[in-house]
């Protein structure tokens, strides 16, 4: 039984980059999803597509090399809007290089759509 489902997309993720797999299979879930949605529309995954196996599903993703760190940020830390910043020195590499996924009140989204829109939530997982 896996207790962070999460935290298991992004290793297998991770771990699959690093050998040179082209591609991984993980279970799926909602919020999986629509994490994996975040990453393709920036670039670090390609396509992937949802496997009915008749025991909650899985997803194949197509893997493009991108990724050179990513996990799930435990526990979840509220942030607002000024303590971004604290939290960039302490899980992204450089100024600029990376995101975080934050789930706000508007749904999931990166760091930098939450602080277009001026809103905090909790952060849920880096990648770079």
């Amino acid at each position: 039984m896996r207790h962070d489902l999460l935290s298991d997309v992004l290793s297998a993720i991770k771990n699959g980059d690093h050998v040179g797999k082209t591609e991984v299979v993980v279970s799926s879930s909602k919020l999986a999803k629509e994490v994996l949605i975040i990453l393709q529309k920036n670039s670090y995954i390609g396509n992937f597509e949802y496997i009915d196996d008749g025991r909650g599903g899985r997803f194949k993703i197509a893997l493009t090399g991108n990724i050179n760190n990513c996990g799930t940020i435990r526990p979840r830390y509220s942030v607002r809007l000024q303590d971004y910043d604290k939290y960039k020195r302490r899980f992204l590499p450089a100024a600029g290089l990376g995101l975080f996924i934050v789930s706000t009140s508007q749904g999931l989204m990166t760091h930098i759509d939450s602080e277009q829109k001026a809103i905090g939530g909790k952060l849920l997982a880096f990648v770079y």
